[in-house]
């Protein structure tokens, strides 16, 4: 390990505990966090193979240690928020340069969401079991950001979501909405249902389809198990929520196309993504392992490079700090679960799926994570558009 001496500072004390090494206690004093300190978002150290987890492998060391219950936290998404504030995870991914190297040659190699590997983040994620997303979902079964601008509770969060989308996409009865990445089937039961559309909508996830089509049967939705390279047909609107962050920077310009081909010259499209702060080629290590493999999330740079000379955009919306309300919304629900849920799974997946939430609230509520809904259309669109809030 050139970069890092794994043994600087480990030393034993007299009653023979490890203590931390100083290069650790000196990242965590950035963002004001000690180990087995008194206040809420301190480090509980219960095994000291923590720190040379995170000293050999980073963040990946840091999430699989908390997994192993080497370590814990009453308050993760305040932990998580301050690290995040003060950049201490891209310090840390700094240790391993030559490591990074290598990811990012792999990345620019090699396409991670070629239409052979599409389907791996849903047998991987998506199809775990869809008891857990029903425990930490709301009734609609939407798993993308809520939109708390009027709501009290998760499950109307989700339904001005909803409503908005189809807002923006001003749907009008009687026409064709394509959902690429349509999930459980929330908005394309809610668009049918309510603006007296018919939906199409693809899936990479099979559990996903048995449900979104159980959910939608008596509506005029189909929905097919397919990646988005292989849609055809033509549509009134198109829309992608919470599925952009699969597609890679290496397919943006193929996606982009692909939408351009799909939609008709007046309609419009509205893309629903998580969005970078600046770029960056790769996805921390212990998500892309755990959660979501292959996945990208893209920068306002990348989309708006991919997006020229295929698209307008008409408008821009970001609500990223709403992403971190429904994070924690969905911890709640899931928590509450737990003693149902541990039935079917084990403790090291009730940790997995803690670090997995509070990590990403705390992502959103540093400003790392946004999350923006864009509007877009041909320019031989005819009219005005005006934005809808």
């Amino acid at each position: 390990m050139p970069f890092v001496n794994i043994n600087h500072g480990l030393h034993n004390e007299p009653h023979g505990e490890l203590k931390p090494p100083q290069v650790l206690v000196d990242l965590l004093e950035q963002a004001d966090v000690q180990f087995n300190g008194n206040r809420p978002w301190d480090i509980q150290v219960h095994d000291k193979e923590l720190y040379r987890r995170v000293l050999t492998r980073g963040s990946l060391g840091f999430g699989e240690s908390f997994m192993d219950g080497h370590w814990m936290c009453d308050a993760m998404d305040v932990l998580f928020s301050r690290l995040m504030t003060v950049g201490i995870d891209h310090q840390i991914a700094g240790w391993f340069k030559f490591r990074m190297l290598v990811e990012l040659i792999r990345n620019y190699l090699f396409n991670f969401q070629s239409i052979t590997r599409a389907f791996q983040v849903g047998e991987r994620h998506y199809d775990v079991g869809n008891d857990i997303f029903e425990a930490m979902l709301d009734s609609t079964m939407s798993y993308s950001c809520g939109y708390w601008k009027s709501a009290e509770n998760l499950e109307q969060a989700q339904h001005d979501k909803l409503d908005i989308i189809c807002r923006k996409l001003q749907l009008q009865p009687g026409e064709r909405l394509l959902d690429i990445g349509c999930g459980w089937g929330a908005l394309m039961q809610y668009a049918a249902e309510h603006y007296d559309v018919s939906v199409t909508g693809i899936t990479v996830s099979k559990a996903q389809q048995i449900l979104a089509r159980e959910r939608c049967k008596d509506l005029p939705v189909t929905v097919e198990l397919k990646d988005y390279r292989e849609i055809t047909g033509s549509y009134d609107k198109v829309v992608s929520v919470g599925m952009f962050e699969h597609v890679g920077h290496k397919n943006y310009p193929t996606y982009f196309h692909t939408v351009n081909r799909l939609l008709k010259d007046n309609g419009l499209f509205l893309l629903h993504t998580i969005g970078l702060y600046k770029t960056a080629k790769t996805l921390d290590p212990w998500i892309d392992k755990y959660i979501f493999p292959n996945g990208k999330l893209p920068s306002a740079q990348e989309i708006t490079q991919s997006v020229e000379s295929v698209f307008l955009i008409q408008d821009w919306h970001n609500f990223g700090p709403d992403y971190d309300r429904t994070l924690m919304a969905w911890w709640h629900n899931f928590d509450h679960a737990w003693p149902e849920l541990r039935k079917h799974y084990d403790e090291r997946f009730y940790r997995m799926w803690k670090y997995y939430l509070h990590s990403c609230a705390g992502f959103f509520r540093s400003r790392q994570g946004q999350l923006w809904q864009l509007v877009l259309n041909k320019r031989q669109c005819e009219g005005v558009y005006r934005s809808v809030r």
